[in-house]
């Protein structure tokens, strides 16, 4: 009796077991930056209380941990198989945020969709973005047995990926081209001819060329951000710049997110100043969300930093395991995939609060707070505990590593 007890707590978290621990250990600790961070948005900006923000970024982890097992209990491959309607929808809903978004806790973007009658807020970016990256992996698997027609590769893989990219980029020109890179990753995963993928590269870069100068020069795209983006890039040079020209108060005032993100970072030290005895957080703004790992340095330490990102580093390596032993290529496939959007996404955040990169709005995967980002995060890493759950039912089934053309046809 006490055996199958403890079978059926195992079983409970399904699929590959450590991740499953990287995943629960990640999402206890985010509670505790995040309630010392989110006092910024009380006293700071006046949004609620401490005590609100925490209990309402613990009902998301609690949520995303649900979410993650209900995941874990659908055929991934009906997933794949529902990709194109749900990539379909999430195009509508992004249509209608470009006329009807509105703007949460001071952001510049209209980035959120609103549900009627609800007081609740989502970006279908988020959702349209991993939806997208699901939909490729199955077209690039169901399409497997033959050389695609160039106008095929136009209509149903660039077209698709273009459509989604110009619909976001309006309001969020970051996460847009992570869109754009992470799609083209995809294709070479996939293997894609790569006279396609260059040929796709080279008009993207074109394309994009083309929109900021008319963006830049004329008002023929009205509400565009990229005179935004230009002054983050160029905030970001000037920072970096040694000639003696440069006007030192106009840089700091520009800079003043990273400059207070750095200051925070080297604060804390080696072994940092203590959980929520942050001494800059109420001066840096998106404390909470895109600044968070700097909050998180300046009180843990570089100790506390170089363990969270042994953490990130051991689910990576997971990620690359489990994709290497699934003999499902749709599988392995969807699983380098949804891995390859969750370290961008963290190479992204940690890269802007040490400086590397321009500022970005991308969230530190599973720990700033914020619902949208942090249940996107927690579906693709369910559907990666689903992936490794099949791992033993195809060895059992005798399928081995290579698969004929058929069997990849009926699992995509």
């Amino acid at each position: 009796m006490d055996e199958q007890n403890t079978d059926n707590r195992i079983e409970l978290l399904k699929g590959d077991k450590v991740l499953w621990m990287v995943i629960l250990v990640i999402s206890i600790f985010s509670i505790f930056p995040v309630y010392s961070a989110s006092s910024n948005l009380e006293y700071i900006v006046n949004n609620g209380t401490t005590t609100g923000h925490v209990i309402k970024h613990m009902f998301f982890v609690v949520l995303g941990l649900v979410i993650m097992r209900v995941v874990g209990m659908v055929k991934y491959e009906y997933i794949g198989k529902l990709s194109s309607i749900l990539l379909g929808l999430m195009i509508v809903l992004l249509v209608v945020t470009m006329f009807t978004g509105q703007t949460i806790d001071g952001a510049s973007a209209s980035r959120w969709l609103k549900i009627p009658g609800t007081p609740i807020s989502f970006q279908p970016s988020s959702f349209a973005f991993l939806m997208l990256i699901i939909y490729l992996c199955r077209y690039l698997t169901k399409k497997i047995t033959r050389e695609r027609l160039p106008i095929e590769n136009i209509m149903y893989i660039f077209g698709p990926i273009l459509l989604v990219f110009v619909l976001v980029a309006k309001d969020n020109g970051s996460t847009a081209l992570m869109i754009l890179m992470v799609s083209v990753i995809v294709l070479i995963i996939g293997q894609l001819h790569w006279k396609y993928i260059a040929g796709f590269i080279s008009s993207s870069f074109v394309a994009i060329v083309f929109f900021l100068i008319v963006a830049l020069n004329t008002n023929l795209i009205g509400g565009n951000r990229v005179h935004t983006w230009m002054s983050r890039i160029e905030t970001f040079t000037s920072s970096k710049a040694k000639s003696t020209d440069v006007d030192d108060e106009s840089v700091k005032a520009k800079n003043y997110q990273v400059m207070q993100a750095k200051a925070a970072i080297v604060h804390g030290g080696i072994t940092g100043m203590g959980p929520g005895k942050s001494a800059l957080k109420q001066m840096l703004p998106q404390s909470a969300s895109d600044f968070i790992f700097a909050v998180i340095v300046e009180e843990y330490g570089l100790i506390g930093a170089a363990f969270l990102i042994c953490l990130y580093l051991i689910m990576m390596i997971r990620i690359v395991m489990i994709a290497s032993k699934m003999p499902a290529f749709f599988g392995s496939l969807l699983v380098l995939s949804l891995g390859v959007m969750i370290f961008i996404q963290l190479a992204v955040n940690i890269a802007v609060a040490v400086n590397l990169i321009p500022v970005t709005g991308q969230p530190l995967p599973l720990i700033s707070y914020g619902g949208t980002s942090m249940l996107v995060t927690y579906l693709q890493l369910g559907i990666i505990l689903n992936i490794s759950s099949r791992i033993q039912i195809y060895d059992e089934e005798g399928m081995g590593k290579k698969q004929s053309i058929a069997e990849i046809n009926d699992i995509a």
